[in-house]
């Protein structure tokens, strides 16, 4: 047993084994007394009586047994930096840092672009292990340079599938393969032509991205083309969709609940201006819940939490937001009220309104709560015979208050 109250270890090892290790990052493996870690990372340690422990699926069942051994001194062994899509993460949201030591080793991000001669700084960087590979469609553009963490050794393949059918078929993907080991490899091609299957599971791709001549680039910013989404109507239009983000003010680490989602639009955008705002797409037609969900993978935000069922009732019990938009439903009885007694003081509310009946419920919620009134009207050119004239889109009412 040990006194020291820094019981738990999370060290960082490469390939080199513990030939690599700094004298620290040696020393708590030595002294630990249970050691967990992948089956690889176990190999590599010499046999003697101490309790080693592979991890289990899914991986909550290794950290309680973790939390089992406290006070214990043990040490968990991690592939290259712990705290870089690892699971020093994992372990920091169960136990306080003053109770761990973490020492990382060149994470593959770094050993990659080592290898490559790339400023990790200028690089998009992501993991598709235990993730949905949909997240790589938020990061795809015109000379984008990705670095991205392997499932196993299907993930390039599934990433040439993916850049190819986005329009981004010239892209030079380049597998690096046990980075920092004796079995070192590189493996290049290009998207459209790809065709290895003979690659280490323990492999990280790199990608340099090349769009084909008809490929549609999408930008980050709020206000994609309308034609990118699935939908049956139900859609906040372009122009009002920027203007509704505009209001929201998208902040990373944010929870968004967009409340008769339709298909989707505000939640995804939402979602796509930084890789951790976090959104919740409320809406109870059974066909525009599929359009959502097709939606959010096309456009690389997969984890958009998706909650079938009619506001107000389907609200209840869900996590604080710390922003709200309405874009259908505002005249459902107690929706206003629920919503406001739901969001995080500070928090954003923003409802958009086209009937009159909806209309009149944004005056009475700015005549109770305050805010800004806008309304907005948007003109778009369009054929009168053989001329041009222009052609009014539905004006929209938005009500835009901060909650005090």
């Amino acid at each position: 047993m040990t006194n020291d109250k820094k019981w738990l270890s999370v060290v960082g090892i490469g390939e080199d084994g513990l030939s690599g290790l700094s004298a620290i990052a040696r020393f708590l493996v030595e002294r630990a007394e249970v050691i967990f870690g992948g089956s690889r990372h176990l190999a590599m340690l010499p046999p003697d009586e101490r309790q080693k422990i592979a991890w289990s699926s899914p991986i909550s069942l290794s950290v309680r047994e973790i939390l089992r051994h406290r006070g214990q001194a043990v040490c968990v062994l991690a592939s290259g930096d712990p705290m870089c899509f690892g699971v020093g993460v994992t372990l920091a949201r169960e136990i306080p840092t003053s109770e761990m030591t973490v020492v990382p080793a060149p994470s593959a991000f770094s050993l990659a672009c080592a290898r490559l001669g790339w400023s990790l700084a200028e690089v998009e960087t992501l993991s598709l292990c235990g993730r949905s590979p949909a997240l790589l469609q938020a990061f795809i553009y015109p000379g984008a340079r990705l670095l991205i963490l392997s499932q196993d050794s299907q993930t390039p393949a599934v990433v040439a599938d993916i850049l190819t059918k986005r329009g981004f078929g010239g892209s030079k993907i380049i597998v690096l393969e046990r980075m920092g080991g004796s079995q070192e490899r590189i493996v290049e091609g290009t998207a459209a032509s790809w065709t290895k299957t003979e690659l280490a599971d323990l492999n990280t791709v790199a990608v340099e991205c090349i769009a084909d001549a008809s490929a549609v680039p999408l930008s980050r910013l709020a206000g994609l083309p309308d034609d990118v989404y699935q939908h049956d109507g139900q859609l906040t239009k372009r122009q009002m969709r920027a203007i509704t983000l505009s209001a929201l003010a998208p902040i990373p680490g944010q929870l968004l609940w967009d409340v008769g989602a339709g298909c989707g639009s505000i939640a995804i955008e939402w979602m796509r201006s930084h890789p951790r705002c976090r959104a919740i797409a409320i809406e109870q037609n059974p066909t525009r819940l599929q359009y959502i969900a097709a939606n959010a993978a096309a456009l690389g935000t997969p984890d958009l939490q998706i909650v079938a069922g009619k506001a107000p009732a389907a609200l209840f019990n869900l996590p604080q937001p710390d922003a709200i938009f309405i874009g259908g439903g505002a005249t459902s009885e107690n929706l206003f009220e629920t919503c406001w007694e739901a969001l995080r003081p500070g928090g954003r509310f923003v409802a958009n309104a086209v009937t009159l009946s909806s209309e009149y419920k944004l005056l009475q919620w700015h005549k109770q709560k305050g805010g800004d009134l806008i309304r907005v009207a948007v003109q778009q050119a369009a054929p009168i015979g053989g001329f041009l004239g222009w052609k009014a889109m539905v004006p929209v009412t938005q009500w835009i208050a901060v909650k005090i």
